[in-house]
Order: C-alpha cells, then sequence, then structure tokens
C-alpha cells in the first residue's frame, strides 16, 4: 500500500495553553515521498517557548494534585481516539518521514503500548510503606518534577515523543514537546487528539522550531528534565548543555549495530532477519542493523540475504529517505565504500522509484561486502538502507569489534546454539541484544537504552526505568508517640 497526498498544506503551529499559536516565521516542510511540500512549520524563539513554559508553570499545581487516576482516565480517551484515527494518522507519518505505510502505523502501536504501560501506573507505582521499628514508619512517594521537554528525531514522528509524553504527564508532569521540523504534522494531530482527551491547558504543549527552540527549552530555568533522542554528536551536546544547568538529561544517540551471523544459524529466520533490520525504515532507526559480522563460512546465508534484498520494491515494501541531503550522504558513504576495495553486492542506487513518486528521495538496499574494520563504511552510522559485512574468522574475533565500537545500541547473533547464544549475551557491550532477532526491541515494561556513546544519562527512555527519570521519590520517616519499650533503632 502506497502512501496518499494530503489534500491541503497545514500550517504546523505552536500548541500553547490549550490553543494553537500563529507563528511569525514558517519554513516548508517537503516529503521524502513526493519531493512537494506537505506543511509550513513555525520557527520559534525565546518568546514562544516563554510562553509555553509559563502555561505549563502555571499548570503544574493543580495537575500534580490531580489523582493519578483521574490523569488515567485522559490517557484512556487519548488512546481511543488515536485508534480510531489511526489509518489518518499513519499516512500523515509515513508521508512526512518517507516511511510504508506499515511502518508508520506500527510505529504508533508501538507509540500507544508504552501509553498502555503509563495506564498501568495507576495499579502498580503506590509507593511503599513499613513499620521500620518500634513506632517509626518510612514510607516513599512518587512525584512529579515540574515542567519537562522532550526533543524528538524525524524518524519516528509519533513513537519517540510517545515513549516520553504518556509517562511523564501520567506521573504529574507537564509536557512541551519540540518535534523534528522535518516532521512537524503527525505531532500536530497529536496535539489535537491529547486536547480532545481532556488534558487541561498547559498540561501537553507544541513548540516547533530548530536549534535555537531547543537551546531556549533547555537554558529555561523553569524546565527540569530533557528527554532527546537523535545522533550521538548532539545527544552529547545536549546532554552537556542540560546537565551545566543542574538538569536532568536522557540523551539518545545513534549506533553502529552488530550482527553476527554463525554457520549454524538457521537460513530463514537469520535472511529474514538481517533483510527487516537494514532495509525497515529504509535503515533510519537506531535499532538498525549496521554492521554485520560474518563469522567462518556463511556465504550461503550472504547470498540469500543479497536476493532477498534486491528483490524489495520501494513505496511497497520498503520507504523514502527524509531528504536529499542524507541521499547525497548515502551515496557518498557507498562510493567510499567501493573505492577503498569493498564490494557491492547489492547496489541500491540502481533501483527504480515507486510510479508517480519519481522526484522523492529514494534508494534502494544496499550491501557491502568484504569490507574491512578500519573502512569508514565499517564504523560509522550511515543511517540508510546499507549493511556492511566484514568477514572474521571466529566468534572471538567478532566480539572484539563489537567491543572496540563506540556505540552502544544493539548486538544481535544467528545461532542454533545455546552456548554461542550464551557467550554474546553475556560478553555483548552493548545495551540491548537479540538471539535471532535482528531489532532486539525490548517491550514494556522492558525499558529501551543503549550504553557507550548511544546513551548518555542514566535510567532508560521507556519503561520501569523510565519512571525513576520522570520523577522523584519523596521518603517521609514519621513517630507518633514515645515507645517504653525504644531499642537504639527507635
Amino acid at each position: 500500500m502506497l502512501v496518499e497526498r494530503l489534500k491541503t498544506v497545514r500550517d504546523c503551529d505552536n500548541f500553547v495553553n490549550g490553543v494553537f499559536v500563529k507563528a511569525k516565521q514558517y519554513s516548508d516542510v517537503v516529503s521524502p515521498w513526493t519531493g512537494e511540500i506537505i506543511g509550513r512549520v513555525a520557527v520559534s524563539g525565546r518568546e514562544d517557548v516563554q510562553g509555553a513554559v509559563t502555561a505549563a508553570t502555571k499548570a503544574f499545581p493543580t495537575w500534580r494534585a490531580t489523582p493519578i487516576k483521574e490523569r488515567t482516565t485522559k490517557l484512556f480517551k487519548f488512546r481511543e481516539l488515536v485508534l480510531e484515527k489511526l489509518d489518518f494518522l499513519a499516512n500523515v507519518a509515513a508521508l512526512e518521514a518517507g516511511k510504508t505505510f506499515a511502518e508508520a502505523k506500527a510505529g504508533i502501536l508501538k507509540g500507544l503500548e508504552v501509553s498502555e504501560f503509563a495506564l498501568s501506573l495507576q495499579n502498580m507505582d503506590s509507593g511503599g510503606a513499613m513499620e521500620v521499628s518500634r513506632g517509626v514508619t518510612c514510607e516513599y512517594r512518587r512525584e512529579p518534577l515540574g515542567v519537562v521537554t522532550g526533543i524528538a528525531p524525524f524518524n519516528f514522528p509519533a513513537m519517540v515523543p510517545m515513549w516520553m509524553y504518556p509517562i511523564a504527564v501520567t506521573l504529574g508532569n507537564c509536557f512541551i514537546l519540540k518535534p523534528s521540523e522535518k516532521v512537524p504534522l503527525t505531532s500536530q494531530w497529536m496535539a489535537e487528539l491529547m486536547h480532545a482527551a481532556g488534558f487541561p491547558a498547559g498540561v501537553f504543549q507544541l513548540v516547533n522550531g530548530g536549534r535555537d527552540a531547543v537551546e531556549c527549552l533547555i537554558d529555561h530555568p523553569d524546565v527540569k528534565a530533557v528527554g532527546f533522542v537523535g545522533s550521538t554528536p548532539v545527544a552529547k551536546a545536549l546532554y552537556a548543555r542540560a546537565t551545566s544547568h543542574g538538569k536532568r538529561a536522557l540523551c539518545l544517540g545513534g549506533a553502529k549495530n552488530h550482527l553476527l551471523v554463525v554457520p549454524d544459524a538457521d537460513e530463514k529466520i537469520t535472511v529474514r532477519g538481517v533483510v527487516d533490520s537494514f532495509t525497515g525504515c529504509a535503515g533510519q532507526r537506531c535499532m538498525a542493523a549496521s554492521l554485520m559480522l560474518a563469522v567462518g563460512s556463511v556465504d550461503h546465508i550472504i547470498n540469500k540475504i543479497a536476493q532477498t534484498a534486491s528483490s524489495l520494491e520501494l513505496g511497497s515494501q520498503m520507504g523514502a529517505i527524509i531528504d536529499n541531503s542524507a541521499l547525497a550522504r548515502i551515496h557518498t558513504a557507498i562510493a567510499d565504500a567501493e573505492k577503498h576495495g569493498a564490494k557491492i553486492l547489492v547496489d541500491g542506487r540502481k533501483a527504480n522509484p515507486p510510479k508517480g513518486f519519481e522526484k522523492g528521495c529514494w534508494i534502494g538496499p544496499t550491501i557491502i561486502d568484504r569490507a574491512t574494520p578500519d573502512m569508514q563504511c565499517a564504523q560509522m552510522e550511515i543511517f540508510g538502507p546499507v549493511i556492511t559485512i566484514v568477514r572474521v574468522n571466529n566468534l572471538s574475533e567478532a566480539m572484539a569489534l563489537e567491543a572496540k565500537s563506540p556505540f552502544g545500541n544493539a548486538t544481535s547473533v544467528f545461532t542454533t546454539n545455546g552456548a554461542v547464544a550464551r557467550f554474546v549475551a553475556d560478553h555483548a557491550t552493548n545495551g540491548m541484544i537479540g538471539v535471532n532477532i535482528g531489532v532486539p526491541v525490548p517491550r514494556e515494561p522492558f525499558s529501551f537504552g543503549g550504553s557507550k556513546e548511544s546513551k548518555f544519562g542514566t535510567c532508560d527512555i521507556t519503561g520501569e526505568s523510565s519512571l525513576e527519570f520522570w520523577s522523584q521519590r519523596k521518603k517521609i520517616t514519621m513517630k507518633w508517640a514515645e515507645q517504653s519499650d525504644a531499642t537504639w533503632m527507635s
């Protein structure tokens, strides 16, 4: 199924204090599918950010005092409204981010899974109390931080923001979303649905824009925590900036995910897993397979991977690249690998775009074989439908290369041997490990988060670990009467 063009060009405004606010300046939003302008996004500055923070600060005392069961009734309604408009939202997300319709729909459903975890907090996160000594009780309560912000990337217009704001607002925070200026349309609709679900003015807000808006949000003294997902250089810079102000920050960066394929791997599972991993979302996701370490003699599997990848149809089975700049970067990476002696086993530069979308940003699946570990294609995050194959003699060589990588999102191994799987799981240095799974993203309540230069900050962005990031524990110790039988602990 191909995407449908939108009938109108939408102005993507800021959503502040319960209403959309017209901007003084806009920039164009271009669809990677069509190469056509599909929207205009507000360019925000300090005054715009100040307005959103002021509204959130005003809303916070009442929202934090609202019982969690009342907060979740609004999130239940939001979930229902998203499901009612699921196909429409998926088409919008696909059109602006370059995804296939199926990928965009799956991303929204994954975001709703995080919302469902947030909904469960009303029955899970009840705090705790105990009589710790004679006449003395200790308890803790989970309390919100205040005004918090999330800065989202282009590649998942619905899912990544929904990793953050459902949990944050359910815990009692007021949340300001800054979506990528490349994909602002989906967030417009999400803001409308949050409002329709009954969230009070100021609890969920939207500030569009680029670097200026981000820096103003991070620098604002009333913003208590910053969540970010994007590239490693930006994640590192934003983490340093936020923490220099004494704020909480959790900034997820890029990756160079390693897939290990050993001779005993199940051919069918491996071929499907590898191809889906590096071509899904056109490789524009931090969990995509980027480097395949071929351990020993696995040419029979590599040949099948090449056959399967080369048969994929653009548009229906793989989406587009976000913009021409990214497309040029991918072309340069492939040409550089070829120049330095690697073999282009499948060349996506020769692929044909889907009919009617010839002006979009298209490249097919690409497999670079016989690369050496020192080549750029084996080290850098290309962020496209490109997988590089490095041949190694044994598992120890493969794990040494994995450990050497500065990135730390995902490592997967394809094998039918339990001892091999356990060895990789025990020795991998990345934060998320897969066995016969090409995209080892944990499902709720297990949390998403990498290691090394793929994550700056503590906790994870989803699951139980995220609760510690978006809230703080208040500890209360009480004693009401003198105890005649007191001990040293009393």
